[in-house]
């Protein structure tokens, strides 16, 4: 865990603890939302909807380790009226709470996107098993670099964490094609491509924000930028995400229960 960088101007600290702050709200929001939902769509899908609202659940508990380590890592105080100060305590701002919560959420992420698309019961085993694996190793090979100062190293390990992230987006973005196309209805269809895209392009956010001490940006701002990234970008993958996976689930249980409740033929035609 590198040290904070000293010299953050009041606007840099409030724009990380702010982002920290709406990251706590929305997955906790989120979590509520999903769970209230679970009697409104039927039991082929509540094992995905309740996937949905544990990992917004385990981001909220992180969000809040995080959002408590940034404000015990600074002292924020005005003197005499004038503009406010901001100096480190001491106390280590624990970022890996982040990659914890990536190791536990991404893999469940994939999984639960699988789950509301009703594969064939061997598909879905393997494609969870594949998916969850490669999202896992992508995270943990992100760490390493994360925690290191010296450029070639996080490029070195940016590099390595590329190889399963590109493989996780062909698969979203290419092999889950035909069975988005073998939705029941259109609308179930829309959504479910609607719900690849967004994780690939949510995904696509993480690598560039990994690369902002890597270009030329370093101290208070480098870890405002990345902070901030890193919050909207879980914002768009969990919660916007879960409200996709739970409209998908909400629009085929309502196929499903239309299909159960058609007239039936008279006997004598």
């Amino acid at each position: 865990m590198a040290p904070l960088p000293d010299g953050f101007s009041y606007a840099e600290w409030n724009a990380t603890y702010n982002a920290l702050s709406f990251g706590i709200a929305a997955m906790g929001s989120a979590t509520i939302f999903f769970w209230l939902q679970l009697p409104n769509v039927t039991k082929n899908y509540r094992t995905a909807l309740t996937i949905t609202g544990i990992v917004t659940l385990i981001a909220t508990y992180h969000y809040i380790r995080i959002f408590n380590s940034w404000s015990e890592a600074f002292t924020v105080a005005s003197k005499d009226g004038g503009d406010y100060t901001v100096q480190l305590t001491g106390a280590p701002f624990n970022d890996g709470y982040r990659y914890v919560d990536w190791l536990l959420t991404v893999p469940l992420l994939l999984i639960e996107l699988i789950l509301v698309m009703k594969l064939p019961q061997a598909e879905t085993v393997s494609l969870s098993w594949k998916l969850g694996l490669a999202s896992a190793l992508m995270v943990a090979l992100g760490y390493p670099g994360e925690i290191q100062e010296v450029l070639s190293v996080r490029w070195f390990w940016w590099c390595l964490s590329m190889i399963p992230f590109c493989y996780v987006v062909f698969t979203l973005a290419v092999g889950l094609a035909e069975a988005t196309s073998k939705q029941p209805s259109p609308a179930a269809a829309s959504l479910a491509s609607a719900a690849r895209y967004l994780t690939v392009l949510s995904w696509c956010t993480y690598p560039f924000v990994y690369m902002v001490k890597s270009v030329g940006l370093a101290g208070p701002a480098a870890t405002m930028y990345e902070q901030v990234g890193y919050s909207l970008a879980d914002v768009l993958a969990k919660a916007v995400f879960g409200v996709l996976i739970w409209a998908i689930a909400a629009e085929k249980s309502a196929v499903e229960e239309s299909g159960k409740v058609l007239p039936k033929a008279h006997p004598y035609v």
